[in-house]
């Protein structure tokens, strides 16, 4: 396994491939930034803003939807970032923020927030489609986390971080209806906590367990396949990514570390990236 930089995030999250560009973005949390790594030359973006980033999409018109502290947003101009606000469907909530999210097949962004304060399950998955509608999906977690569909789009995945569980719905691509939530995978104590997620081409569902050190290769029918243990604590969540999406990439945390623990270990905070055997599916663009 490498590193992708020697660079330590606080609370990396949602790496994303742009195959037209050959850059991994991914964002840290904790510092509000956006950081884009351009493979073939190793040069780096940073788009610094001035709140706790969630989670993003590409746009198919360029930019990139994002979800923030302040609700749902646009960035145009990745060069010149301004954030245009969209919509905060939990304006009432202002303890809460946008957490893990990504887009259906169709180009809708599904994306979940979540409750800093641990005091009740607020928690909530958002749809927002290309006419910038925005509905209430799923959800109901201290921490909505894990999402992910299947290679056809029938089936959504999404985890429960705080109670170690994994949620399997029926997806209706035509629709975006979510319905028929129920148990996918439960996490055993003491592995960690299922974080974010991603889907491979045979619609294996891969899962980062935080503070657990490993990802979890699950089959469509629940079966644990593989596990992979990682050079890093705190793995975050993973992507396919490179030419043949044969490559995953892998955003790790080292918030609340010592000095000490991270001088034992210079992966912690890092991008870790290595090969795989089967390979994943590109990310889809926000249609709007």
């Amino acid at each position: 396994m490498k590193t992708l930089s020697e660079g330590r995030y606080q609370l990396g999250e949602c790496p994303r491939w742009d195959e037209q560009t050959n850059t991994l973005w991914w964002v840290d949390i904790l510092q509000h930034q956006i950081l884009g790594h351009h493979l073939p030359t190793g040069s780096r973006h940073v788009i610094q803003l001035e709140e706790e980033i969630g989670c993003f999409a590409l746009r198919e018109k360029g930019g990139m939807v994002v979800g923030l502290q302040s609700g749902l947003a646009f960035i145009d101009d990745l060069l010149n970032p301004v954030v245009r606000p969209i919509v905060d469907p939990e304006a009432d909530k202002p303890h809460q923020r946008f957490n893990d999210g990504r887009c259906d097949r169709q180009g809708r962004l599904v994306a979940g927030t979540m409750n800093g304060r641990k005091d009740d399950s607020y928690g909530t998955f958002y749809q927002l489609d290309a006419k910038l509608a925005v509905r209430q999906l799923i959800g109901k977690s201290w921490t909505c986390n894990g999402m992910a569909f299947s290679p056809d789009g029938k089936t959504l995945y999404w985890s429960d971080t705080p109670g170690l569980t994994i949620y399997q719905c029926d997806y209706d691509p035509a629709t975006g209806d979510a319905s028929n939530q129920r148990e996918f995978f439960v996490v055993p104590q003491g592995w960690g906590r299922p974080d974010g997620g991603t889907v491979d081409s045979e619609g294996c569902y891969w899962s980062a367990l935080y503070a657990g050190g490993k990802i979890l290769r699950i089959s469509p029918q629940g079966e644990l396949l593989q596990t992979v243990e990682l050079p890093v604590s705190i793995p975050t969540m993973p992507c396919f990514g490179g030419a043949d999406y044969k490559t995953m990439f892998v955003t790790s945390a080292c918030q609340k570390m010592t000095p000490e623990q991270l001088a034992a270990n210079p992966n912690e905070g890092a991008v870790i990236l290595f090969q795989v055997d089967v390979a994943g599916l590109p990310e889809v663009k926000f249609a709007g």
